[in-house]
């Protein structure tokens, strides 16, 4: 596909798919997948993502706020959409979207209970975390308001594993397990109400197959982050080297002088920066690049909107590719490196890289 950009995020809508049928491949014959796509389909471009992952037939897709869910229902998205935090001040627009919000307080279930409009809602139970969510000995009062609500439509109840991809948690998330198990056999007891049950991610899919209930959320591993190796990244992030500069020894590189040329050598300015949502922690021999198959250094301090690159041991022009991450230049590695995650890597990427989908 043709484009006038010089930084692009190539994603591959056929590693999407083999993702998805690789997770779906570890469920059970009538467990359902809610896809999460919250914060721009984790910087992948969320309506391209959704209608792909919509033809495969998941059941549902998960979003962080009405904005997001909006953004879907407007670009034709025909499933089901979750609202994580649906706030209060969002009530009317979920209502008119025909939106699902996931309830998580009596503040909540007051305010979308008094609407008296119908709507399909999803309920929220802390099991550990201590994040979002009621607690087990507020099940027999959400009961009793549910009986004054009856517009109000349980599709399901759900919980969020804090650990499920640390094993040194294991124990406690055997307990969060067990925790929801109680929670979800009392909230059958006190409102008799038949739902659906979810708490696993991708991560507790792949370790704990055996906790999945009738409905799972995957994310990370849709987009191919994970340390499965069944799993294949979707994403690649180039540039190209806007110019070629040669420095002599001894001169000052980059904002603040931090780095010194110890001899004479050739540096790459790439156009991409922290505004683009490279970390800056990156630079100053931190991180690196690919170019031509090579890695090269991230040199002194990275910019808003440029980046600079060793190039003393690289043949290379104005204009070659530069690969931030891909396959192999890996973004695990990456986040590794910076002492974060993948997740916080891809959801930071700046809406102005272009995304160009191959199918």
């Amino acid at each position: 596909m043709a484009t006038s950009h010089e930084t692009i995020l190539f994603v591959n809508l056929k590693a999407l798919e083999h993702n998805y049928n690789y997770l779906k491949s570890k469920l059970n014959s009538d467990t359902e997948i809610i896809a999460v796509v919250k914060a721009f389909a984790y910087g992948h471009g969320d309506v391209v993502v959704a209608k792909k992952l919509e033809e495969l037939g998941v059941s549902a897709f998960w979003v962080a706020d009405f904005e997001e869910g909006v953004t879907l229902k407007k670009s034709g998205i025909n499933r089901p959409i979750i609202i994580a935090n649906p706030g209060a001040k969002s009530c009317s627009d979920i209502i008119k979207y025909d939106l699902q919000p996931v309830i998580y307080n009596f503040r909540l279930l007051d305010l979308y209970g008094e609407k008296k409009s119908p709507i399909s809602i999803h309920i929220k139970f802390n099991s550990g975390m201590n994040r979002y969510g009621f607690n087990l000995e507020e099940v027999e009062k959400i009961a009793e308001k549910l009986k004054n609500y009856p517009h109000l439509k349980v599709e399901s109840i759900c919980t969020h594993l804090s650990s499920s991809g640390n094993s040194k948690q294991d124990e406690f998330t055997c307990f969060q397990f067990q925790k929801f198990e109680s929670i979800a056999s009392k909230f059958y007891v006190k409102t008799g109400i038949k739902v659906a049950h979810h708490l696993l991610n991708t991560t507790g899919l792949l370790r704990f197959p055996e906790y999945q209930k009738e409905m799972v959320r995957l994310g990370i591993g849709l987009y191919g982050v994970g340390h499965d190796k069944n799993l294949k990244a979707i994403a690649k992030l180039q540039s190209n080297i806007a110019q070629i500069r040669s420095v002599t020894k001894g001169e000052k590189i980059g904002y603040d002088a931090t780095f010194t040329a110890n001899e004479d050598m050739k540096i790459g300015i790439i156009p991409l920066g922290y505004a683009d949502g490279i970390n800056r922690k990156l630079g100053n021999n931190t991180g690196h690049v690919l170019v031509n198959e090579k890695p090269a250094n991230i040199i002194g301090k990275i910019s808003m909107d440029s980046m600079l690159i060793d190039l003393r041991k690289i043949e290379a022009k104005e204009g070659d590719i530069v690969t931030i991450f891909d396959a192999k230049n890996n973004i695990s590695e990456i986040a590794k490196n910076l002492g974060t995650i993948p997740y916080e890597i891809l959801a930071t990427l700046n809406r102005r890289i272009k995304r160009v989908y191959s199918d």
